[in-house]
């Protein structure tokens, strides 16, 4: 029997959210929208994702209002992928996937999530510890953490080496 591609019999929230972001590259590309990353070709070239599937993965979250697309250059026309409001509230279950995936499969710390205000480590469910909040998304620093590769080959992986905040556009250096 073939594997269904919906969940249609499934009375289930997570069944139903399943349904937008359970493809497997769905969420790494929210993830990157969530770094700053906008522009397909970055998606394409970080994520290493097929032309194909990325652009269904887009055009999908974009139809979902978990991105927003918005022109940035007219001639020739190009358009660039926003985080909405829908798609940032994706941020605890996609930090909680990451620390589940760091404890059960010994990874080392790749990223270090902190609270802009006072610098401290965010903690589980993005809590600040010191301040005893939980940080808003675009109060968030990510600082590049031991278990990156400090030289990697495409531009967009050595501009995330940088410490930035979540949501703000990735500065990418002309190669």
């Amino acid at each position: 029997m073939a594997l269904g591609k919906d969940y249609a019999t499934q009375e289930c929230s997570i069944a139903r959210a399943l349904e937008i972001v359970g493809e497997r590259w769905t969420l790494l590309v929210v993830r990157d929208a969530l770094y700053g990353i906008r522009r397909y070709n970055d998606f394409l070239v970080h994520l290493g994702a097929p032309r194909a599937v990325l652009a269904a993965r887009l055009q999908t979250l974009t139809s979902e209002g978990i991105l927003e697309k918005r022109r940035y250059q007219e001639s020739p026309p190009r358009d660039e992928y926003v985080v909405t409001e829908r798609g940032i509230a994706l941020w605890p279950a996609l930090r909680a996937l990451g620390l589940w995936g760091r404890e059960h499969f010994g990874e080392e710390q790749l990223r270090f999530f902190r609270h802009a205000d006072c610098g401290t480590e965010l903690g589980s469910y993005g809590e600040c510890p010191a301040c005893g909040t939980v940080v808003p998304v675009r109060d968030v620093i990510m600082v590049p953490g031991p278990g990156l590769d400090p030289h990697p080959a495409d531009p967009v992986s050595r501009a995330l080496l940088r410490p930035k905040r979540l949501l703000q556009p990735l500065q990418i250096d002309p190669a």
